[in-house]
Protein backbone atom coordinates (compact mmCIF):
# COMPACT_ATOMS: atom_id res chain seq x y z
CA UNK A 1 0.00 0.00 0.00
CA UNK A 2 1.05 3.70 -0.40
CA UNK A 3 0.56 6.60 1.46
CA UNK A 4 0.81 10.71 0.32
CA UNK A 5 3.09 12.78 1.17
CA UNK A 6 2.31 14.07 4.32
CA UNK A 7 1.86 10.52 5.28
CA UNK A 8 -1.70 11.24 6.44
CA UNK A 9 -3.63 8.98 3.99
CA UNK A 10 -3.01 5.53 3.34
CA UNK A 11 -4.31 4.32 0.10
CA UNK A 12 -6.48 1.60 -0.19
CA UNK A 13 -4.82 -0.01 -4.02
CA UNK A 14 -2.73 -2.37 -3.47
CA UNK A 15 0.00 -1.66 -6.14
CA UNK A 16 0.49 0.94 -8.23
CA UNK A 17 0.83 0.42 -12.15
CA UNK A 18 3.00 2.52 -14.26
CA UNK A 19 2.74 2.19 -17.58
CA UNK A 20 5.30 2.57 -20.21
CA UNK A 21 3.65 3.46 -23.10
CA UNK A 22 0.36 5.14 -23.73
CA UNK A 23 -1.50 2.27 -25.40
CA UNK A 24 -0.76 0.04 -22.46
CA UNK A 25 -1.69 3.21 -20.48
CA UNK A 26 -5.02 2.95 -22.38
CA UNK A 27 -5.35 -0.83 -21.47
CA UNK A 28 -5.38 -0.37 -17.91
CA UNK A 29 -7.52 1.98 -17.67
CA UNK A 30 -10.21 0.64 -19.90
CA UNK A 31 -10.30 -2.54 -17.53
CA UNK A 32 -10.02 -0.72 -14.23
CA UNK A 33 -13.36 -0.84 -12.42
CA UNK A 34 -12.41 2.21 -10.32
CA UNK A 35 -8.99 4.26 -10.88
CA UNK A 36 -6.69 7.64 -10.05
CA UNK A 37 -3.90 8.50 -11.07
CA UNK A 38 -1.16 8.78 -8.67
CA UNK A 39 0.89 12.25 -9.15
CA UNK A 40 3.65 13.60 -6.33
CA UNK A 41 0.84 12.67 -3.55
CA UNK A 42 0.90 16.03 -2.26
CA UNK A 43 -2.70 15.65 -1.66
CA UNK A 44 -3.68 16.00 2.10
CA UNK A 45 -7.32 14.12 2.05
CA UNK A 46 -8.97 10.73 -0.32
CA UNK A 47 -8.78 12.70 -3.42
CA UNK A 48 -6.35 10.52 -5.13
CA UNK A 49 -7.96 7.16 -3.37
CA UNK A 50 -9.24 4.32 -5.63
CA UNK A 51 -9.39 0.72 -5.76
CA UNK A 52 -6.57 1.04 -8.27
CA UNK A 53 -3.64 3.47 -9.26
CA UNK A 54 -1.50 4.26 -11.88
CA UNK A 55 1.15 7.04 -12.05
CA UNK A 56 2.51 8.46 -15.19
CA UNK A 57 6.14 8.73 -14.15
CA UNK A 58 6.94 5.43 -16.75
CA UNK A 59 6.13 7.47 -19.77
CA UNK A 60 8.69 9.48 -21.62
CA UNK A 61 8.72 13.29 -20.98
CA UNK A 62 9.13 13.54 -24.51
CA UNK A 63 9.44 17.58 -23.86
CA UNK A 64 8.77 19.48 -26.84
CA UNK A 65 9.56 23.37 -26.72
CA UNK A 66 7.95 26.13 -29.30
CA UNK A 67 8.09 29.25 -29.26
CA UNK A 68 5.03 30.46 -27.17
CA UNK A 69 4.32 26.97 -25.49
CA UNK A 70 5.82 23.92 -24.18
CA UNK A 71 3.77 20.22 -24.25
CA UNK A 72 4.79 17.35 -22.69
CA UNK A 73 4.08 13.93 -19.97
CA UNK A 74 2.04 15.68 -17.59
CA UNK A 75 3.11 13.15 -14.84
CA UNK A 76 6.70 15.59 -14.57
CA UNK A 77 6.83 17.83 -11.73
CA UNK A 78 7.22 21.47 -12.10
CA UNK A 79 10.98 21.67 -10.93
CA UNK A 80 11.87 18.50 -13.85
CA UNK A 81 10.05 20.39 -16.40
CA UNK A 82 11.92 23.50 -16.02
CA UNK A 83 15.36 22.04 -16.48
CA UNK A 84 14.32 21.35 -19.36
CA UNK A 85 13.09 24.87 -20.03
CA UNK A 86 16.37 26.56 -17.99
CA UNK A 87 17.83 29.34 -20.13
CA UNK A 88 15.28 28.93 -23.02
CA UNK A 89 11.25 29.72 -21.61
CA UNK A 90 9.58 30.10 -18.53
CA UNK A 91 6.25 29.50 -16.92
CA UNK A 92 3.82 33.07 -15.28
CA UNK A 93 3.78 31.65 -12.18
CA UNK A 94 4.85 28.46 -9.55
CA UNK A 95 3.58 27.13 -6.76
CA UNK A 96 5.54 27.15 -3.07
CA UNK A 97 7.14 23.99 -3.86
CA UNK A 98 8.40 22.56 -7.17
CA UNK A 99 8.29 19.21 -6.39
CA UNK A 100 4.53 18.86 -7.63
CA UNK A 101 3.10 17.04 -10.55
CA UNK A 102 2.28 19.45 -12.99
CA UNK A 103 -1.32 17.32 -13.45
CA UNK A 104 -1.84 17.28 -10.01
CA UNK A 105 -1.57 21.21 -9.63
CA UNK A 106 -3.73 22.14 -12.33
CA UNK A 107 -6.44 18.71 -11.88
CA UNK A 108 -7.04 20.90 -8.24
CA UNK A 109 -6.67 24.43 -9.57
CA UNK A 110 -3.24 24.84 -7.41
CA UNK A 111 -1.55 28.54 -7.69
CA UNK A 112 0.95 30.90 -6.84
CA UNK A 113 0.77 34.48 -5.98
CA UNK A 114 -0.58 37.45 -7.91
CA UNK A 115 -1.77 36.15 -11.37
CA UNK A 116 -3.76 33.62 -12.40
CA UNK A 117 -3.92 30.05 -10.59
CA UNK A 118 -1.40 27.38 -12.65
CA UNK A 119 -4.25 25.92 -14.17
CA UNK A 120 -4.76 29.22 -16.36
CA UNK A 121 -1.44 28.40 -18.27
CA UNK A 122 -3.37 25.34 -19.99
CA UNK A 123 -3.33 25.89 -23.85
CA UNK A 124 -4.31 22.15 -24.20
CA UNK A 125 -4.55 18.80 -23.01
CA UNK A 126 -4.82 15.01 -24.11
CA UNK A 127 -7.22 12.71 -22.14
CA UNK A 128 -7.64 8.83 -21.86
CA UNK A 129 -11.08 8.37 -21.16
CA UNK A 130 -12.50 5.00 -18.94
CA UNK A 131 -13.44 3.68 -22.28
CA UNK A 132 -9.25 3.78 -23.09
CA UNK A 133 -10.37 6.77 -25.63
CA UNK A 134 -8.07 9.35 -26.61
CA UNK A 135 -9.61 13.11 -26.34
CA UNK A 136 -7.67 16.12 -26.81
CA UNK A 137 -9.17 19.85 -26.40
CA UNK A 138 -7.44 23.18 -26.72
CA UNK A 139 -8.68 26.55 -25.32
CA UNK A 140 -11.76 27.75 -27.25
CA UNK A 141 -13.67 24.74 -27.09
CA UNK A 142 -16.99 24.12 -26.08
CA UNK A 143 -15.46 21.64 -22.93
CA UNK A 144 -12.52 23.18 -22.37
CA UNK A 145 -13.09 25.53 -19.49
CA UNK A 146 -14.60 22.19 -17.55
CA UNK A 147 -11.56 20.01 -18.77
CA UNK A 148 -8.89 21.84 -17.07
CA UNK A 149 -9.21 21.56 -13.09
CA UNK A 150 -10.92 17.90 -13.50
CA UNK A 151 -10.25 16.91 -9.84
CA UNK A 152 -9.69 12.69 -11.08
CA UNK A 153 -13.11 12.79 -12.35
CA UNK A 154 -12.72 12.82 -15.56
CA UNK A 155 -10.38 10.04 -16.73
CA UNK A 156 -6.32 10.35 -17.39
CA UNK A 157 -4.81 13.36 -18.57
CA UNK A 158 -1.29 12.07 -20.45
CA UNK A 159 -0.12 15.19 -21.95
CA UNK A 160 -0.17 19.07 -21.15
CA UNK A 161 0.74 22.55 -23.33
CA UNK A 162 1.25 25.32 -21.17
CA UNK A 163 1.37 28.82 -22.64
CA UNK A 164 5.63 30.14 -22.26
CA UNK A 165 6.98 33.26 -21.78
CA UNK A 166 10.94 34.91 -22.57
CA UNK A 167 12.80 33.54 -19.75
CA UNK A 168 13.02 36.03 -16.85
CA UNK A 169 14.73 36.55 -13.53
CA UNK A 170 13.16 37.12 -9.83
CA UNK A 171 14.48 38.97 -6.65
CA UNK A 172 12.77 37.75 -3.30
CA UNK A 173 13.13 40.08 -0.12
CA UNK A 174 11.34 39.85 3.19
CA UNK A 175 10.01 42.36 5.16
CA UNK A 176 9.02 42.28 8.69
CA UNK A 177 6.35 43.22 11.50
CA UNK A 178 4.31 44.45 9.23
CA UNK A 179 0.77 46.09 11.10
CA UNK A 180 -2.17 44.20 10.49
CA UNK A 181 -4.04 47.30 8.96
CA UNK A 182 -1.74 47.32 5.72
CA UNK A 183 -2.43 43.57 5.16
CA UNK A 184 -5.02 43.99 2.24
CA UNK A 185 -2.91 46.41 0.93
CA UNK A 186 0.78 44.87 0.43
CA UNK A 187 -0.46 42.34 -2.42
CA UNK A 188 0.48 44.73 -5.09
CA UNK A 189 3.79 45.47 -3.95
CA UNK A 190 5.30 42.91 -5.92
CA UNK A 191 5.08 39.91 -8.81
CA UNK A 192 4.39 37.93 -6.06
CA UNK A 193 3.37 38.50 -2.67
CA UNK A 194 3.12 35.95 0.41
CA UNK A 195 2.01 37.10 4.05
CA UNK A 196 2.63 34.71 6.86
CA UNK A 197 1.25 34.97 10.43
CA UNK A 198 1.02 32.47 13.44
CA UNK A 199 -2.37 35.36 13.81
CA UNK A 200 -0.84 36.98 17.15
CA UNK A 201 0.40 39.24 14.39
CA UNK A 202 1.99 39.64 10.90
CA UNK A 203 5.51 37.68 11.28
CA UNK A 204 6.72 38.20 7.61
CA UNK A 205 5.76 39.44 3.81
CA UNK A 206 7.90 37.49 0.80
CA UNK A 207 8.16 39.55 -2.30
CA UNK A 208 8.94 38.55 -5.41
CA UNK A 209 10.08 41.07 -8.37
CA UNK A 210 10.66 40.36 -11.82
CA UNK A 211 12.04 44.26 -11.84
CA UNK A 212 12.84 46.33 -9.02
CA UNK A 213 12.36 45.45 -5.44
CA UNK A 214 10.61 48.21 -2.80
CA UNK A 215 13.06 48.96 -0.29
CA UNK A 216 10.03 49.58 2.38
CA UNK A 217 6.79 47.99 3.19
CA UNK A 218 4.43 50.67 5.33
CA UNK A 219 5.70 50.02 8.81
CA UNK A 220 7.21 47.04 8.25
CA UNK A 221 11.25 46.41 8.10
CA UNK A 222 13.50 44.10 5.99
CA UNK A 223 14.68 41.42 7.18
CA UNK A 224 18.96 40.89 7.37
CA UNK A 225 18.62 37.36 7.27
CA UNK A 226 17.21 34.68 5.24
CA UNK A 227 13.92 33.28 6.50
CA UNK A 228 11.17 30.12 6.79
CA UNK A 229 8.00 30.30 6.49
CA UNK A 230 7.24 28.41 9.77
CA UNK A 231 9.66 31.18 11.58
CA UNK A 232 11.76 28.45 13.64
CA UNK A 233 13.05 26.49 10.94
CA UNK A 234 16.29 26.37 9.50
CA UNK A 235 15.91 28.73 6.05
CA UNK A 236 18.41 26.37 4.02
CA UNK A 237 15.54 24.55 2.37
CA UNK A 238 14.15 27.55 1.31
CA UNK A 239 14.70 29.48 -1.99
CA UNK A 240 17.54 32.83 -1.64
CA UNK A 241 16.30 35.87 -0.85
CA UNK A 242 18.07 39.23 0.22
CA UNK A 243 17.24 40.51 -3.32
CA UNK A 244 19.71 38.14 -4.96
CA UNK A 245 18.73 37.66 -8.42
CA UNK A 246 18.15 34.03 -9.76
CA UNK A 247 16.03 32.36 -12.73
CA UNK A 248 12.58 32.38 -12.17
CA UNK A 249 11.99 28.38 -11.53
CA UNK A 250 14.41 28.83 -8.25
CA UNK A 251 12.54 32.46 -7.15
CA UNK A 252 8.88 31.80 -7.20
CA UNK A 253 8.52 28.95 -5.60
CA UNK A 254 9.35 29.42 -1.64
CA UNK A 255 11.36 26.09 -1.63
CA UNK A 256 14.68 24.58 -3.19
CA UNK A 257 14.52 21.33 -5.29
CA UNK A 258 16.40 18.41 -3.44
CA UNK A 259 15.39 19.95 -0.18
CA UNK A 260 11.91 19.20 1.78
CA UNK A 261 9.37 21.42 1.46
CA UNK A 262 7.93 22.77 4.06
CA UNK A 263 8.07 21.08 7.29
CA UNK A 264 7.19 17.59 5.73
CA UNK A 265 5.41 16.32 8.63
CA UNK A 266 2.32 18.16 8.61
CA UNK A 267 -1.50 19.00 7.67
CA UNK A 268 -2.39 21.54 4.97
CA UNK A 269 -5.93 23.35 4.36
CA UNK A 270 -6.50 26.33 2.51
CA UNK A 271 -9.55 28.14 1.91
CA UNK A 272 -10.50 30.57 -1.17
CA UNK A 273 -12.22 33.77 -0.51
CA UNK A 274 -13.22 36.71 -2.42
CA UNK A 275 -10.48 38.96 -2.80
CA UNK A 276 -13.17 41.97 -2.79
CA UNK A 277 -13.84 41.17 0.81
CA UNK A 278 -10.45 40.82 2.23
CA UNK A 279 -9.82 43.16 4.97
CA UNK A 280 -13.32 41.84 6.70
CA UNK A 281 -11.70 38.31 6.44
CA UNK A 282 -8.88 39.26 7.65
CA UNK A 283 -10.44 40.83 10.34
CA UNK A 284 -12.00 37.38 11.12
CA UNK A 285 -8.52 35.08 10.73
CA UNK A 286 -7.25 37.66 13.59
CA UNK A 287 -9.90 36.43 15.45
CA UNK A 288 -9.28 32.67 15.34
CA UNK A 289 -8.14 30.09 17.91
CA UNK A 290 -6.32 26.76 16.33
CA UNK A 291 -4.34 24.28 18.14
CA UNK A 292 -1.48 23.06 16.32
CA UNK A 293 -1.40 25.24 13.69
CA UNK A 294 2.14 26.07 12.47
CA UNK A 295 1.43 29.24 10.17
CA UNK A 296 -0.79 30.93 8.12
CA UNK A 297 -0.13 31.95 4.65
CA UNK A 298 -2.20 34.96 2.68
CA UNK A 299 -1.79 35.52 -1.03
CA UNK A 300 -4.20 36.35 -3.76
CA UNK A 301 -5.23 34.89 -7.39
CA UNK A 302 -6.94 36.21 -10.04
CA UNK A 303 -10.01 35.05 -11.72
CA UNK A 304 -10.46 32.67 -14.27
CA UNK A 305 -12.96 30.68 -16.43
CA UNK A 306 -12.40 27.52 -15.44
CA UNK A 307 -15.55 25.41 -14.29
CA UNK A 308 -14.35 23.94 -10.88
CA UNK A 309 -11.51 26.67 -10.49
CA UNK A 310 -11.73 27.83 -6.84
CA UNK A 311 -11.34 30.96 -8.47
CA UNK A 312 -13.81 30.78 -10.71
CA UNK A 313 -15.37 34.43 -11.86
CA UNK A 314 -13.86 36.03 -8.35
CA UNK A 315 -10.10 37.62 -7.89
CA UNK A 316 -9.05 35.17 -5.02
CA UNK A 317 -7.73 36.40 -1.40
CA UNK A 318 -6.30 32.35 -0.22
CA UNK A 319 -5.82 31.53 3.38
CA UNK A 320 -3.49 28.65 3.40
CA UNK A 321 -3.15 26.63 6.87
CA UNK A 322 -0.32 24.48 8.28
CA UNK A 323 -1.06 22.26 11.13
CA UNK A 324 0.98 19.69 13.08
CA UNK A 325 0.00 16.38 12.01
CA UNK A 326 -2.71 16.94 15.26
CA UNK A 327 -6.64 16.32 14.88
CA UNK A 328 -7.58 19.36 13.27
CA UNK A 329 -11.43 18.70 12.97
CA UNK A 330 -11.86 21.22 15.60
CA UNK A 331 -9.80 23.93 13.85
CA UNK A 332 -11.37 22.74 10.76
CA UNK A 333 -14.32 23.31 12.07
CA UNK A 334 -13.95 26.65 13.73
CA UNK A 335 -12.46 28.13 10.46
CA UNK A 336 -15.07 26.94 7.97
CA UNK A 337 -17.82 28.78 10.62
CA UNK A 338 -16.02 32.21 10.54
CA UNK A 339 -15.45 32.31 6.78
CA UNK A 340 -19.29 30.92 5.99
CA UNK A 341 -20.25 34.76 5.08
CA UNK A 342 -17.49 34.92 2.45
CA UNK A 343 -18.99 31.32 0.14
CA UNK A 344 -15.26 30.14 0.87
CA UNK A 345 -13.94 27.47 -1.44
CA UNK A 346 -11.84 24.64 -0.29
CA UNK A 347 -9.00 23.73 -1.82
CA UNK A 348 -9.75 20.03 -2.97
CA UNK A 349 -6.66 18.78 -2.53
CA UNK A 350 -6.05 19.70 1.03
CA UNK A 351 -8.08 18.56 4.35
CA UNK A 352 -11.39 20.28 4.85
CA UNK A 353 -14.58 19.36 6.00
CA UNK A 354 -17.34 21.37 3.95
CA UNK A 355 -17.10 21.83 0.41
CA UNK A 356 -17.41 24.57 -1.94
CA UNK A 357 -20.12 25.56 -3.72
CA UNK A 358 -19.46 25.93 -7.72
CA UNK A 359 -21.88 27.65 -10.17
CA UNK A 360 -20.57 25.60 -12.92
CA UNK A 361 -21.06 21.99 -10.88
CA UNK A 362 -23.85 20.74 -12.75
CA UNK A 363 -22.37 21.45 -16.08
CA UNK A 364 -19.20 19.55 -14.51
CA UNK A 365 -21.25 17.16 -13.65
CA UNK A 366 -22.65 16.29 -17.27
CA UNK A 367 -19.36 16.72 -18.92
CA UNK A 368 -18.00 13.23 -16.25
CA UNK A 369 -21.28 11.68 -17.36
CA UNK A 370 -20.19 11.92 -20.91
CA UNK A 371 -16.79 11.29 -20.73
CA UNK A 372 -17.27 8.48 -17.89
CA UNK A 373 -19.74 6.62 -18.78
CA UNK A 374 -18.70 3.27 -17.25
CA UNK A 375 -18.08 5.73 -13.51
CA UNK A 376 -14.28 4.55 -13.38
CA UNK A 377 -13.59 7.87 -11.89
CA UNK A 378 -16.26 8.62 -9.54
CA UNK A 379 -15.18 8.78 -5.77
Amino acid sequence: MTTNWAGNVTYRAREVQRPRTLDELRRIVAGAPNLRVLGSGHTFNHLADADEQLTLDGLPADVVIDDDCVSFNAGLTYGVLAEHLEGRAALHNLASLPHISVAGAIATGTHGSGTGNLATAVRALQLVTSTGDIVETERGDPDFDGMVVHLGRLGVVTRLTLDTEPFYEVKQRVFEGLSWEHVPDVFDAAYSVSVFTRLQGVDMVWLKSRDTLPDTLFDATPATVERHPIIELDPVNCTRQLGVPGPWWDRLPHFRMGFTPSKGDELQAEYLLPRARAREAIEVLRELTLPGLLVSELRTAAADTLWMSPMYGRDTLAVHFTFEQVPIDGALREIEAAFAPFDPRPHPGKVHLTPGVYERAADFQALAERLDPRGAFRP
